[in-house]
């Protein structure tokens, strides 16, 4: 019997294109040149990849094309990051979504082209494989199978994207009742409150859902765990930034990660900010992700630093938590895309 998935995600897989080392961004009728280019999955992969190099065993639930753009993020996502991918399908004669991010000013600017997915909700979720975890992303459509999975002893972190409408309906946040935790940025969550600070709209969804993270950029995150009565507020991880992108589905992926882990809630939200700081430091989504290496290095540098006593005892649980022995460096955006023929064998 397989072994049942510590997070899975479903949700639609971007190929993602970005242009770093951009002087400035392209006027009408004008041509730039950038110096940089990497390629990645994107979507949904940047917490699934977030996820596994934590440790997490992470399955993707998702529709791939069989072009071109959709055999390269299926190799990167099954071979490289090991994710499983077995409640995923592959579609002939469908047009992968792809993303062009131009990085620029430490912040990013997108462009996206797709097609309507060619499955439905449950397409993408494929029979619903066990997990201790999912995440989801709510939406007015809604989330049948977030039931299921609670029903299942399955424990749903939820998050929400930009309501392009500016309505801000208060509908999307009754899916919350079968969800363990809600992770809206500041932003979101003023909205759907209709608040107008983060801790009015903290204290307003704690309501909802037993466990709510509320975060604010480089200023760190506020939570409340209803299960266990704590709150914590978190400042940020000073970082040199380049690249936002992804880093929210990061912070998910190290939240989750320390919950499986039992953590206390202060350590999961000092975790979770650190591992989506570190992501910025890197160009890209899924594959900015940091990997045990990348964190015990960051540790060992602070801690040999020793300039910020708070924030050596902020992170004294490291300590416990990074793996000992070895650790396999992880992967960054690569400047082109890879041909099947281009790749070694499998061995």
């Amino acid at each position: 019997m397989a072994r049942p998935l510590d997070l899975f995600v479903p949700g639609v897989v971007y190929l993602d294109v970005i242009f770093t080392g951009l002087r400035e961004l392209p006027a009408p009728g004008e041509e730039v040149w950038a110096s940089g280019m990497g390629s990645c999955p994107g979507g949904v992969a940047n917490l699934a990849v977030a996820a596994s190099r934590l440790g997490l065993h992470t399955g993707l639930g998702t529709a791939l094309s069989s072009d071109a753009y959709g055999e390269f993020c299926h190799r990167v996502l099954s071979h490289q990051e090991g994710i499983d991918m077995s409640a995923s399908r592959r579609v002939d004669d469908w047009h992968s979504p792809v993303t062009v991010s131009l990085a620029y000013d430490r912040d990013r600017s997108m462009i996206t082209h797709g097609h309507p997915l060619p499955t439905d909700e449950d397409g993408l979720v494929n029979g619903l494989p066990a997990a201790r975890s999912a995440a989801v992303s709510l939406s007015p459509e809604g989330t049948g199978w977030v039931r299921r999975a609670r029903a299942a002893g399955t424990m749903v972190f939820a998050d929400v994207g930009w309501d392009e409408t500016e309505q801000w309906s208060g509908d999307v946040l009754g899916y919350l009742s079968d969800c363990h935790a809600f992770l809206p940025n500041q932003v979101e969550a003023m909205r759907y409150t209709r608040t107008d600070d983060p801790r009015q709209a903290l204290e307003k969804l704690s309501a909802l859902v037993p466990v709510v993270v509320v975060t604010c950029g480089g200023d760190g995150a506020m939570a409340v765990d209803g299960l266990t009565g704590e709150v914590a507020t978190v400042p940020g991880v000073p970082v040199e930034a380049l690249d936002p992108t992804g880093a929210g589905d990061v912070f998910t992926a190290g939240f989750i990660a320390g919950t499986l882990g039992g953590w206390p809630l202060a350590d999961r939200v000092a975790f979770a900010t650190l591992v989506g700081g570190l992501s910025v430091q890197h160009f890209g989504g899924s594959l900015s992700a940091p990997g045990w290496g990348d964190i015990a290095d960051w540790w060992q540098a602070t801690r040999r630093a020793a300039a910020d006593p708070d924030l050596i005892t902020r992170f004294g649980f490291l300590d416990d938590v990074i793996p000992p022995g070895s650790r396999n460096a992880v992967h960054r955006a690569t400047a082109t895309i890879a041909r099947l023929s281009d790749a070694q064998p499998d061995r």
